[in-house]
């Protein structure tokens, strides 16, 4: 062990060693990052990486400093070119949203700050409080209900069920912080429908419940969840001595965008005396459209809402949000103050929220601080305005589908997910599958766009999600063009054999 005395400790620091060249860097990389996003449509949507792009990630831990500078030309080479996609307009995959100027500044802000939203008191957390203070209020949600940032919906929905569990547990005389699921004599269900976002089922096997607590309900022509079903369900639960107690609803499903009816699903949430909890994580925040008014009727009634603000917020990768009707009940399951955490009438450990005490983290990002800077910037109604936009577009890319004798669309068009096919006739189901397949493939590593596959009702289906404030018209023409012209080529590859 090292016992130095004053005198030989050094006084060097991670800092830079030239600060007016470190400037000169970053204002660089400023420049170029910015330019990047304004030309976002002028490269390819994605590209596949062939063994030597990947070779260089195959090195060593540097032992000694190459420099700052170094990295970044590193970076310049080897990264940048090999993006995910997701910041550019023909970008359609899963539910990504391509981020913004705003927020990729307010990432730098944070970062600069380097707070932990734990707790503590500092303005970051009263960033924090105000962005889901303003979500409350956008959603309809009591001023005395709770919330809480996440890194996603994956981690709001396990934080929602994690809150429900312990009201019900209660309800049984459990406290299961202290027992576990051992304490509870009966089993739990949870009631989601074959839809329901493969997070649910991760969340409840986290929580020690198992998927055997799962009851999964079949959906109707919409993909919504069978009202009838359901209750059906519930009932057989209760005969045979299990123990109901939580009800998903979908508000966006990540397949084909549909929405649960929401509040047909409050009212046996209600009856049942049964937790509701709305994985909202997709269309929630269609709450800031009237048009979508229709869609998000009930939601205001849920226990626990999860949703994502990197989805239709349009906000930079990664924030998420739940909020708790119950805000006692939600401290309740998570809050634990040792010691070195005690809380104090004056000084650092004063004042507001603990955001520890809502969730799982005790180290906690300023994730806050892009949704704030952005809803600031742009408004709340601009982003209504986006979503309107995204769905139109895809109305769009559905109507010509729909015109096309060679197309198929494969759902109906709830939001802005679109899953079709190119289905030329004298095929069989393989063969479309496989035709399709390799549509998706042509068109991802061409850098055309980027579509992904899923299966709608036992068919491999084309899904395109128009989740981009940078998406036009012609965007989705574009694609829907690639799509039939690539579908004829390789429609005449299977003919020659």
């Amino acid at each position: 062990m090292l016992n130095p005395t004053p005198t030989d400790v050094q006084t060097r620091s991670l800092d830079p060693q030239d600060w007016e060249a470190t400037r000169a860097l970053a204002h660089q990389m400023l420049d170029d990052m910015l330019t990047y996003l304004q030309t976002a449509g002028e490269r390819p949507a994605w590209q596949p990486m062939d063994s030597a792009a990947r070779a260089p990630f195959a090195g060593p831990l540097p032992d000694q400093p190459q420099g700052l500078e170094q990295a970044y030309h590193d970076f310049v080479d080897t990264v940048l070119p090999y993006p995910l996609g997701d910041t550019h307009p023909r970008f359609f995959g899963y539910v990504n949203s391509n981020g913004t100027v705003e927020g990729m500044l307010a990432q730098m802000l944070a970062a600069g700050m380097n707070s932990n939203t734990g707790g503590a008191a500092h303005a970051a957390n009263l960033v924090e409080q105000q962005v889901i203070d303003w979500m409350k209020g956008a959603f309809g949600y009591p001023a005395e209900s709770s919330g809480v940032l996440t890194s996603g919906g994956s981690m709001a929905n396990l934080i929602g069920l994690a809150v429900g569990r312990h009201v019900h547990a209660e309800k049984l005389g459990v406290a299961v912080r202290k027992t576990g699921m051992q304490g509870i004599p009966l089993r739990m269900r949870v009631y989601v429908s074959a839809e329901t976002h493969s997070s649910v089922q991760r969340a409840v096997e986290t929580l020690g419940m198992g998927t055997d607590s799962m009851c999964v309900i079949p959906v109707d022509a919409d993909f919504r969840m069978d009202i009838a079903a359901l209750e059906a369900a519930i009932a057989g639960d209760r005969a045979a001595g299990l123990h109901p107690f939580c009800i998903v609803g979908s508000a966006g499903t990540t397949n084909t965008g549909s929405f649960d009816d929401l509040e047909a699903l409050a009212d046996i949430c209600a009856r049942e005396g049964l937790w509701y909890h709305i994985d909202g994580a997709i269309g929630a925040v269609g709450a800031l459209s009237e048009h979508m008014a229709p869609l998000v009727k009930g939601m205001t009634r849920a226990d626990s809402l999860a949703f994502d603000m990197h989805k239709w917020l349009f906000v930079n990768y990664t924030v998420g949000c739940v909020l708790v009707r119950d805000a006692a009940a939600h401290r309740a399951t998570f809050a634990l103050t040792p010691p070195y955490l005690k809380r104090a009438e004056r000084g650092l450990a004063a004042d507001g929220v603990w955001f520890s005490d809502y969730g799982v983290e005790l180290s906690r990002e300023f994730r806050g601080l892009k949704v704030w800077m952005m809803l600031k910037s742009q408004g709340a109604a601009r982003f209504g305005e986006m979503i309107d936009q995204n769905n139109a577009l895809a109305a769009y890319l559905a109507a010509l589908v729909d015109a096309d004798p060679l197309m198929e669309r494969l759902a109906p068009v709830a939001i802005h997910v679109v899953n079709f096919r190119y289905a030329p006739a004298g095929l069989t189901e393989s063969q479309l599958d496989a035709l399709n397949d390799r549509i998706v493939i042509e068109i991802q590593e061409r850098g055309i766009a980027v579509p992904t596959r899923t299966v709608v009702r036992g068919k491999y289906s084309i899904r395109v999600c128009v989740n981009n404030h940078r998406t036009t018209s012609q965007d989705i023409r574009i694609l829907f063009d690639a799509v039939k012209s690539l579908g004829a080529e390789l429609l005449a590859e299977m003919a020659q054999g």
